[in-house]
């Protein structure tokens, strides 16, 4: 069977949430619209973007609105990921409705959006770094105050825990 088959399947068996992924950081015009592009991309490449829901919000409110950090975008271009449609949001308490993945990309994050987790909610909320345990780190750092190396090391990061996500979502697993 073809992965977007296998996803379909998925699907069809868990509608809704289970193929939907929030990426969440702080003020969200860095790490989580990366993550969003970039996954939206492996996905399309895997031929599952019709079967996934891709976003990205901020635990912050105070770039709600606003495009990406020029450097995220410039570096994520010259791989071929287009950031600048996309806008900054905040998390609410429907994304925990919405989407069965909610993926930090740090601790401080992830910890933010615990406090906001409903009873309800039986998605997988974690790191997004965990789903790639072979890159021996856990937090995608945060490039804002940094260089240019930092923003090509969170598109490092973020492509090959990109890969282990659709791998994952396509098993059906929610460890």
């Amino acid at each position: 069977m073809t992965r977007e088959g296998r996803l379909g399947a998925i699907a069809a068996q868990q509608p809704g949430p289970s193929a939907a992924v929030l990426f969440v950081c702080l003020g969200n015009i860095c790490r989580s619209p990366t993550a969003e592009a970039v996954f939206r991309e492996r996905a399309a490449r895997a031929g599952l973007a019709p079967h996934i829901l891709v976003d990205s919000a901020g635990t912050g409110s105070w770039h709600v609105g606003h495009p990406p950090d020029r450097r995220a975008i410039a570096h994520a271009a010259r791989r071929g990921y287009d950031l600048a449609p996309l806008r900054a949001r905040q998390v609410t308490r429907e994304d925990f409705r919405r989407f069965g993945w909610i993926l930090a990309m740090d601790e401080d994050n992830l910890r933010d959006l615990a406090v906001l987790r409903p009873d309800a909610f039986d998605g997988h909320l974690g790191l997004m770094l965990d789903v790639a345990p072979a890159l021996g780190v856990r937090e995608v750092p945060d490039p804002y105050y940094g260089g240019g190396a930092g923003f090509e090391r969170v598109l490092d990061l973020l492509e090959e825990a990109s890969e282990r996500l659709i791998e994952r979502m396509e098993s059906g697993l929610r460890s």
